[in-house]
């Protein structure tokens, strides 16, 4: 067998069957946008998050969320926080914009920067969230977490999030099961609604 011309057929198949495993064992409410609308302004270049920003707007109605204070763990490059800057009248974006093992090791900041320059409600914070938590007391109308993939890391930062924001979205709960368990698990822990959008590598959300 010729490895590289089959390892993505195989990572495909795997990652479809682990979906089906953890989407079993992990049960959600499917979230069914009422309607899907693209922002004015998308950030250049690929993004795991594309294609979700079209339900945000419809995220934000659906569950009465008011759009004044918005946070947001993992920037990267900066795709869903200049979605979350059309919508909410403040942003705060945490990284510490160098990647991790999951996304690749890159020093992204000055890209964010750059592709965020036309926001003057976004404040960039470059720190970790293990830090960034134990100082800032907010209360936001959405939190976003999207950063290294682990069970751990997940519900520490979602932890924090519940406490902080009366919803917390959270991406890659398709492509990582770690991240769905502990999407699920805090659910149960906080007695929240625990739903999940099917698309776009999985967006969990907790109300």
């Amino acid at each position: 067998m010729n490895w590289s011309l089959n390892r993505g057929p195989i990572r495909r198949a795997i990652y479809r069957v682990k979906s089906y495993y953890y989407s079993k064992k992990y049960r959600a409410v499917e979230f069914h946008p009422s309607d899907l609308t693209t922002p004015e302004y998308l950030v250049p270049g690929y993004s795991a998050w594309i294609g979700l920003e079209k339900i945000i707007p419809t995220l934000i109605k659906q569950f009465g969320l008011k759009n004044k204070l918005c946070i947001e763990f993992g920037v990267e490059k900066g795709y869903s926080t200049a979605v979350f800057a059309q919508y909410f009248d403040q942003v705060i974006g945490v990284d510490t914009f160098q990647g991790d093992v999951h996304a690749g090791y890159l020093d992204s900041y000055s890209i964010a920067a750059s592709n965020l320059s036309r926001f003057k409600n976004i404040t960039l914070v470059k720190d970790n969230y293990q830090h960034y938590t134990t100082i800032d007391n907010n209360e936001y109308d959405l939190c976003h977490v999207d950063i290294i993939h682990t069970y751990e890391d997940t519900f520490a930062c979602g932890e924090w999030a519940v406490h902080h924001a009366k919803c917390v979205i959270f991406h890659d709960t398709l492509s990582y099961g770690d991240v769905r368990k502990a999407v699920y698990d805090l659910a149960i822990k906080y007695n929240k609604k625990f739903y999940n959008y099917s698309y776009h590598h999985g967006l969990g959300i907790l109300i």
